[in-house]
């Protein structure tokens, strides 16, 4: 085995252990990634020489015998709608090509006090805005399964990195599925945390409201180690919660008897094809093999909650996109005629269309005479859809539902059919109206060997809970071998 195909947890033991060094890793990453992105197309922004150096920097403090964090040495991917001082941010936006911020977000703050060996920016849909990553202004992110098809996104190339082994994890960010959609379409893990237990101090706002960072990883301990790095409170943010967190790591048991585990009769499998109801349904007998206990739910508000999710992300997105108005920062329009023009000219150059589309939609929802009709409305359906989400969980310890309706589909298939795109958040918005976490884990392939996806969800703050059952579900062989073939690297 190559070191740039071990999982975070093997490639630390072996680092602690004297049979790697940070380097060796690092470099072989690399290498692996310089031939592969040729048909990936992961990264927006790649720092080898950074890599490299800060991999040398833990080698020598280990021989020193110091006592290093949890992610010392591990290289990974970091999406780039997170503030980097040292690389740019550019959201893969024309209006944001050349900007490079002063500071980090604080989750960049905290992977750099892990002595984590940050590779590069990954690409995505731009501004955070899209479901296959076909949106970013600059290039078309992969999947490694299939390079015909989308990796999903908007997380896409953070994503496809970590299954194409071009980093060990990942940081994405997830406003209504953009970690847990691109997860599973690349036969991966990913998370989206409780509304508030990971800041979001400089990560580029969308939807300031629903967006949350999260871990993508190719195991369920990786996900908890990198779940614990980034959580915690910051004063940074003002919807940071303060509170005590425990080790999501030290706190994994694969011992789930009793879980009691329910299946939402609104999202019993309509709409999903046959190959997907089949691996989910093997999901189920494995997790009933392992102790858990499955009852049926109801959450009828649920079928609301992506007309909701799409008014209310829309308008903040318009009111967060205000700021990109070519005078601050970013790119300005070399040719206008006064302020007003400076403005229009910047934002129709700079924005691309489906970025355009969200802040007309947004800004209509929150105009004169429409606010009550629709944006108020949707709130309003938000309340419900949480409610029932808090009723649910008062008779269970998580929720179990596909992932995406379907598994990755091809490149162009749906770029002229927005609704169509729309639909692939179907199983995973509800919960980022609602706030809480959720984790969608590879439990099979189907007929055309593509990776499905399942999701688990938690009441607010549960994560342990839906770690523990995707673990136990790891554990006793649920997952499939989760390697794209024909991607050996000499």
């Amino acid at each position: 085995m190559q070191p740039y195909e071990l999982t975070v947890s093997e490639a630390r033991e072996q680092m602690q252990n004297g049979e790697l060094s940070a380097e060796e890793l690092t470099r072989s990453v690399i290498d692996c990634t310089k031939k592969r992105e040729l048909s990936i197309n992961a990264y927006r922004h790649l720092d080898p020489d950074g890599a490299i150096e800060k991999a040398k920097e833990v080698d020598a403090q280990r021989a020193k015998g110091e006592d290093l964090p949890s992610l010392a040495g591990i290289p990974i991917a970091v999406k780039d709608n997170l503030c980097t001082r040292d690389m740019p941010t550019t959201c893969s936006s024309n209006i944001l090509a050349s900007f490079n911020p002063p500071y980090d977000a604080t989750v960049v703050s905290k992977l750099r006090k892990q002595q984590a060996v940050i590779l590069g920016k990954a690409n995505l849909d731009e501004f955070a805005m899209g479901s296959s990553t076909e949106n970013s202004a600059f290039a078309v992110t992969k999947n490694p399964w299939d390079i015909e098809r989308v990796p999903g996104g908007s997380s896409g190339g953070s994503a496809a990195a970590v299954a194409a082994r071009e980093a060990l994890c990942a940081l994405g960010s997830d406003t209504g599925g953009s970690i847990r959609q691109p997860a599973s379409f690349c036969g991966i893990v990913g998370m989206k945390p409780t509304y508030g237990t990971v800041s979001r101090y400089g990560l580029v706002a969308f939807a300031s409201s629903l967006d949350q960072v999260g871990p993508l990883t190719r195991s369920v301990s990786d996900c908890a180690l990198l779940l614990d790095a980034i959580t915690g409170h910051d004063p940074y943010d003002s919807t940071s919660v303060d509170r005590k967190y425990e080790s999501y790591f030290d706190g994994l048991t694969e011992n789930i008897k009793g879980k009691v585990i329910g299946i939402p009769v609104e999202m019993d499998g309509k709409g999903l094809s046959p190959d997907i109801v089949k691996q989910i349904d093997a999901a189920k007998a494995r997790l009933k093999n392992s102790g858990a206990v499955f009852k049926t739910i109801h959450l009828p508000t649920s079928e609301y909650a992506l007309a909701a999710y799409y008014l209310i992300a829309c308008a903040e997105a318009s009111s967060n996109l205000a700021r990109y108005d070519g005078v601050k920062y970013g790119v300005r329009a070399k040719e206008y005629d006064d302020l007003i023009d400076l403005y229009a000219r910047s934002r129709s150059e700079g924005f691309g269309d489906e970025v355009k589309r969200r802040i007309i939609l947004g800004t209509y929802a929150l105009s004169s005479g429409y606010y009550d009709a629709y944006y108020l409305k949707a709130l309003k359906v938000r309340t419900l859809i949480l409610r029932e989400y808090e009723e649910a969980f008062a008779s269970c310890d998580a929720i179990l539902t596909p992932t995406s309706p379907t598994t990755a589909f091809k490149i162009g298939e749906k770029t002229d059919d927005p609704l169509s795109m729309y639909l692939s958040d179907t199983y995973t918005v509800p919960v980022n109206i609602a706030g809480l976490p959720a984790l969608s884990m590879p439990c099979g392939l189907d007929e055309s060997g593509l990776p499905v996806g399942v999701q688990l969800i938690g009441p607010a703050f549960g994560e342990q809970d839906i770690l523990d059952i995707a673990y136990a579900f790891e554990q006793a062989g649920g997952f499939p071998n989760a390697k794209p073939a024909g991607w050996e690297v000499a």
